[in-house]
């Protein structure tokens, strides 16, 4: 999924991603530095430190369980600004700093940590099913279930289907 058009973090779904150094090309988290903002407020907002934000990670599971919380039918993957949908791993958002996501050609991914999630999505959701106030309900349902935030260690293709193995450190 790439979340190409400036004005929205929703992804759109494609069947493949090439991936950089620098993360997605053209996807909105593409490049190696970023500039600070409330998340790492040790650094002055702007302030351009590296990207550890490259590539968003959610799973069917966990796209699942907030769905649940939140009473809705479902919870699509571009509302959340995913990049990936993984299947399988029930648990995704619990993977540690530093596992690595490996795929067919070689391509690798290192876990940064959990995607915290925040009320944008929240507002989507909201969007989709029409219920004013839905958007309050995200952030708590989505606690320990938004999957998980990568840079890229090794670039390559990622394509619809391939396997991933997970490595922890």
């Amino acid at each position: 999924m790439l979340a190409d058009d400036p004005t929205t973090f929703v992804t759109r779904e494609v069947s493949d991603i090439e991936v950089e150094i620098g993360g997605i090309p053209g996807d909105r988290h593409y490049g190696i530095l970023r500039p600070a903002d409330s998340r790492q407020n040790i650094y002055p907002r702007g302030t351009m430190i590296a990207n550890r934000r490259q590539i968003s990670i959610v799973s069917v599971e966990e796209c699942r369980r907030i769905a649940a919380n939140m009473g809705v039918p479902e919870i699509r993957p571009e509302w959340l600004g995913a990049n990936i949908l993984v299947s399988g791993t029930d648990k995704l958002t619990e993977l540690p700093a530093g596992a690595r996501l490996l795929f067919p050609d070689g391509t690798g991914l290192i876990c940064e940590g959990e995607n915290l999630p925040c009320v944008g999505p929240g507002k989507v959701i909201e969007d989709v099913y029409k219920q004013t106030g839905l958007h309050r309900k995200f952030v708590p349902a989505a606690r320990k279930s938004r999957g998980i935030v990568c840079s890229v260690e090794r670039e390559g293709s990622i394509h619809r289907g391939d396997l991933v193995q997970i490595r922890l450190a």
